[in-house]
């Protein structure tokens, strides 16, 4: 029986929808955070909070391994809404890197652990170019130029790590663009791609319990990427809002 959670970026975009849903569906929670003021946060909505640095292997191996979790769910990201263009080749190194050594770091953690299941944040839009609909199938953009080939790289390695560690069931969820509460967006610049971020949270927890090993596209529509693998194997609706308006 899966009871125990932990949720690796639960003050994340993803994460603060999550957590309460995880919490409400009878899950023992617990979310990590960089910030203790956002520990007190997660605190009251009934989440163990643990304030731990995804590049700080030992202590995460520590918290992890005190948390004994069934499933990890890692959202964990590092693009902040709003940032300047002129900044933003900074994020996406770091975002990159979280996906690359944060992911390497988890994923070590949860094997020391015995962790059984991961499910991971990733993105829908990494695909090679290609005439058609994507699906989970078709190859990533391995060959893109910069700074598109940085982030390409560290979606193939974050993908690697979860799908390919023998022994742990692991699950990737390919998002598109996120809009709603918390992302400071109302509309994608690409609305063929997106997904609201309560759909959003709602793939990784219908991901705890169903779904086998691999990558699931996550998208409202499947103009640009499918996601009826989601829908069918995860039972994911991509019309799931928390106050359940559309």
């Amino acid at each position: 029986m899966i009871r125990n959670i932990f949720l690796a970026g639960a003050s994340g975009a993803v994460g603060r929808r999550l957590a309460p849903l995880l919490v409400e569906a009878g899950y023992v929670v617990t979310g990590t955070t960089r910030s203790a003021e956002k520990a007190a946060s997660l605190r009251q909505i009934g989440v163990e909070p643990a304030i731990v640095d995804v590049f700080d292997a030992e202590k995460l191996k520590s918290v992890v391994a005190e948390a004994g979790p069934d499933v990890i769910i890692h959202q964990l990201t590092d693009l902040p809404h709003g940032v300047s263009p002129a900044a933003m080749k900074d994020f996406i190194s770091r975002n990159a890197r979280i996906r690359s050594e944060g992911t390497a770091n988890l994923v070590r953690a949860a094997k020391a652990a015995g962790v059984g299941r991961i499910i991971a944040q990733s993105i829908a839009w990494a695909y090679a170019p290609k005439t058609g609909v994507f699906i989970e199938t078709d190859p990533l953009d391995l060959h893109a130029d910069e700074p598109r080939a940085t982030t390409v790289a560290g979606v193939a390695a974050m993908e690697q790590a979860v799908l390919n560690e023998p022994g742990m069931e692991g699950i990737v969820l390919r998002y598109g663009f996120f809009y709603g509460p918390g992302t400071g967006v109302d509309m994608p610049a690409n609305p063929d791609l997106r997904v609201h971020v309560d759909a959003a949270a709602s793939a990784a927890l219908k991901a705890i319990e169903r779904g086998a090993s691999g990558a699931y596209n996550v998208t409202e529509t499947d103009i640009v990427a499918s996601s009826g693998k989601a829908r069918n194997a995860l039972g994911w609706d991509a019309a799931f809002r928390i106050d359940g308006r559309p």
